[in-house]
């Protein structure tokens, strides 16, 4: 599936999914919603991928839940060569985005995880600080230096079949506590699990 085309599939899914369970009058009563929270990988988490991994959680209600990993940076890539992934050829951009491995579901869609400072139409509220755009649709802002002020670039995400979360969090394999916008855009990436887990708000 084309890098544009799976964005957008994924973006229509979550906003159809939250319009459907506000919606419904047969629907469940949704779990506690950790959307806008971090997940913090506890020493009993035994998956490599998730191995001292900080998650910024997008979504979670009774559908499932979406999160975005903050602390796999992957390298830096020169902006117009972001660009042209998503079909855009500025050759006038210039400079290098740092990008980061968001998780291991579909590493061929990316999201922005920007400030509220920007929006978009595409653009999803995580809190009153934090919001997610398509990469297809903040780039080009980028490149005209109309951006986020800040931003973190992510390729795949995690991702969680509904109850799935619920189970672990049983498990004692994950941490939470508030998102911090520190945190997601200016720490030391070294560092972000350790200050993270300081600022846990359940303990095993």
């Amino acid at each position: 599936m084309p890098f544009i085309a799976a964005q957008r599939l994924i973006l229509a899914v979550l906003v159809l999914s939250a319009a459907l369970t506000a919606t419904s009058p047969h629907a469940t009563e949704a779990p506690p919603s950790l959307k806008g929270q971090f997940l913090i990988a506890t020493p009993a988490m035994r998956d490599p991928r998730f191995d001292h991994a900080v998650i910024l959680m997008v979504r979670h209600d009774s559908d499932g839940a979406l999160g975005i990993v903050i602390n796999r940076p992957l390298g830096e890539k020169p902006l117009t060569d972001l660009l042209a992934v998503f079909g855009n050829k500025d050759a006038t951009a210039s400079g290098n985005v740092r990008i980061f491995l968001g998780g291991p579901v579909q590493p061929e869609v990316s999201f922005v995880i920007h400030g509220a400072d920007y929006r978009r139409a595409e653009t999803l509220d995580i809190d009153a600080r934090l919001a997610a755009t398509p990469s297809s649709a903040v780039l080009p802002d980028m490149a005209r230096s109309a951006g986020p002020t800040k931003s973190l670039i992510a390729f795949g995400y995690a991702g969680w079949a509904p109850g799935q979360l619920e189970g672990e969090l049983a498990r004692n394999v994950w941490y939470t506590a508030p998102a911090d916008p520190a945190l997601v855009f200016d720490d030391d990436r070294d560092k972000v699990w350790e200050h993270a887990t300081a600022r846990r708000t359940q303990d095993l």
